[in-house]
């Protein structure tokens, strides 16, 4: 969660979402031979920075330029005119495993998604994948659809949906507060998928790549998906990866083997590609807060909270979500006058909407750890679900705020109640022991086994396995001396 005086502008300003359904029209979409179309080139271009807000902005830096690098190498091979210079690559400092792309030549990869890369291949196919979206307009046709569905609904509508779980860390409670994201990297289908899939390993094995790459990266992802499920307890309910425009990578590892086989071409560039991702930040930036088992810590805005036994966070540019199968809640500011009773009712009334009048029905002022506080409450009708929303908000100085903004069944709102008083302000040393976490390339020696590696990894939980998903290393594959495998330790 970076909150800073951009990312508070965009979550006051109008949604992309909404602005976005006013620019796509209703005009014919261009077939994908088409070179990117100077519309595209202006819709993607008054996008990208709100994106990039959204996201953590982009990288810089050799690892950022070595990315575009390779995705402008791989976008030539889609024949969309003057790929190289009509596509924008960025390196998004994003803990998320996702990459995505928008109209006019927008290609996005986050930090996160990189490092579960083990080759230059593999960061050649996700790119080539998303060139793919670009070049068969997928966006536009998936928004087009979104509008004659009436996809963004009315409040109570969102409301019940987050209630139900169909939420990622890029939704809040109502369309007031929807990232433009949700809306404008919409789910593709899985046909849409597979075309991009084969498009993409078409790029790759015109560009030399082997085009094996473009599986053995899906199977990475789908491994990464399902060990984080199993860590969060959610089994079936596997939470949505935020703003998860590729959902499914399992079931496509296969379909995408066998379009692979017996098609040319076979660098892969593995040892350079480690070089280049060393030193690479995983998992949350402190600059954006670090959550911590149940503990979230932000070292830059000297804060920490605890969530609920059973809860799992995921934390994104402008807001940490706390979810659990009892309810949801987000924590994120909003422009603050320096009267927390009004303040608390501006969030209800933005929850609330064009489409529904939000008021809190009881608003009282408490003290939590010595932090001024004020908390409403109001109970949210939707067809026949029943829900209370809470706001608890917290003035950390006479211009600065956050909030809490909760979801539960009725009359279950004090699942949240000692997350709420847990909120406090933390000291300097506090601060300055919050230290990342990096990806850490090494050579294996004589004697080392995945075991042993697997114990330097900087986690508590799950090490052999998350060291297996990381190296792209099957269940009972053995490493070898000699080997490069990454490993993630704790660095400045």
């Amino acid at each position: 969660m970076a909150f800073s005086r951009r990312t508070l502008a965009l979550a006051t300003a109008a949604p992309l979402a909404l602005a976005l359904t006013g620019c796509m029209g209703g005009g014919p979409i261009p077939s994908a031979s088409t070179p990117i179309t100077q519309a595209e080139a202006q819709q993607g271009a008054d996008l990208h920075p709100q994106l990039l807000a959204e996201f953590g902005g982009a990288m810089s830096g050799t690892q950022a330029a070595y990315v575009e690098q390779v995705g402008k190498n791989i976008a030539v091979q889609s024949g969309l005119g003057n790929a190289r210079d009509s596509f924008t690559v960025s390196l998004l400092n994003s803990s998320v495993n996702n990459a995505f792309a928008i109209p006019g030549g927008y290609v996005y990869t986050t930090r996160q998604l990189v490092g579960l890369m083990n080759n230059e291949a593999e960061l050649a196919a996700v790119m080539g994948h998303e060139v793919a979206h670009v070049a068969a307009r997928h966006s536009q046709r998936r928004q087009q659809a979104a509008q004659q569905n009436s996809l963004l609904g009315a409040a109570g509508a969102i409301l019940s949906g987050i209630l139900l779980g169909n939420s990622a860390i890029g939704d809040t409670l109502s369309r007031t507060f929807l990232q433009g994201s949700q809306l404008l990297t919409l789910k593709f289908s899985r046909s849409q998928e597979l075309q991009a899939d084969d498009l993409g390993i078409q790029y790759l094995t015109k560009a030399g790549y082997d085009p094996r790459a473009m599986s053995t990266v899906l199977s990475s992802l789908a491994s990464q998906n399902a060990l984080e499920a199993r860590l969060m307890g959610a089994g079936d309910t596997r939470p949505p990866v935020w703003a998860s425009t590729h959902p499914d990578p399992a079931s496509r590892v296969q379909t995408a083997l066998a379009k692979a086989q017996g098609l040319p071409g076979s660098v892969t560039n593995r040892d350079s590609f480690l070089t280049r991702i060393d030193g690479l930040v995983y998992g949350d930036d402190p600059a954006q807060g670090m959550v911590e088992g149940r503990q979230f810590i932000h070292p830059e805005m000297r804060l920490t909270f605890t969530a609920p036994q059973g809860f799992y966070m995921l934390n994104g540019t402008s807001a940490v979500s706390i979810n659990g199968q009892s309810g949801k809640a987000q924590l994120t500011l909003a422009p603050y006058g320096g009267d927390l009773s009004t303040y608390v009712r501006q969030q209800f009334a933005k929850l609330g909407g064009n489409q529904q009048q939000l008021a809190p029905s009881t608003l009282e002022r408490t003290t939590v750890n010595g932090i001024p506080a004020a908390y409403g409450m109001a109970r949210v009708t939707s067809g026949s679900s029943h829900v209370d929303v809470v706001v608890f908000a917290y003035e950390f100085a006479k211009d600065r705020a956050y909030h809490f903004a909760a979801m539960t069944p009725a009359g279950s709102s004090n699942v949240f109640n000692a997350m709420f008083q847990s909120m406090r302000r933390i000291s300097a040393s506090e601060a300055s022991a919050v230290i990342p976490r990096r990806i850490d390339v090494v050579t294996v020696q004589r004697g080392e086994t995945v075991a042993s590696m697997a114990r330097r990894m900087a986690f508590d939980d799950a090490q052999v396995e998350r060291f297996r998903v990381l190296n792209g290393l099957a269940s009972n594959e053995e490493i070898q001396a000699g080997q490069q495998v990454k490993l993630v330790m704790r660095a400045r």
